[in-house]
C-alpha cells in the first residue's frame, strides 16, 4: 500500500464534491492509467469524465503510462471554458 493525494479540480470537483483527497491504494495501480480505472470504478460520477482531463504528478503534466510514487501528488484537470 501506499498513498498519495488527489487534487480535484473545475468538474470534477463538483462531481466528487472535494477539491482533494488522500488515497491508500495498494501496489497494483502503479500508473496514472491504472490510478485512473481505479476512480472511475470506485466514484462513479467519475466514470467517462477522463477522456480530456489533463493530468499532472507533482506540478508536471504526464502521461498514462507515468509510474507512480508514494507521496505524489496528482491534479485531475478538466478542459475549462470561459470568455
Amino acid at each position: 500500500m501506499f498513498s498519495i493525494t488527489v487534487l480535484y479540480f473545475a468538474a470534477l470537483r463538483d462531481l466528487v464534491q472535494k477539491s482533494e483527497e488522500r488515497l491508500e491504494l495498494p501496489a497494483r495501480i502503479s500508473t496514472v492509467e491504472l490510478l485512473v480505472r481505479h476512480l472511475e470504478s470506485t466514484r462513479p460520477e467519475l466514470a467517462g469524465r477522463f477522456g480530456s482531463v489533463r493530468i499532472a504528478v507533482n506540478e508536471s503534466f504526464v502521461t498514462l503510462e507515468h509510474a507512480l510514487q508514494s507521496g505524489d501528488i496528482v491534479a485531475l484537470i478538466p478542459p475549462v471554458a470561459g470568455g
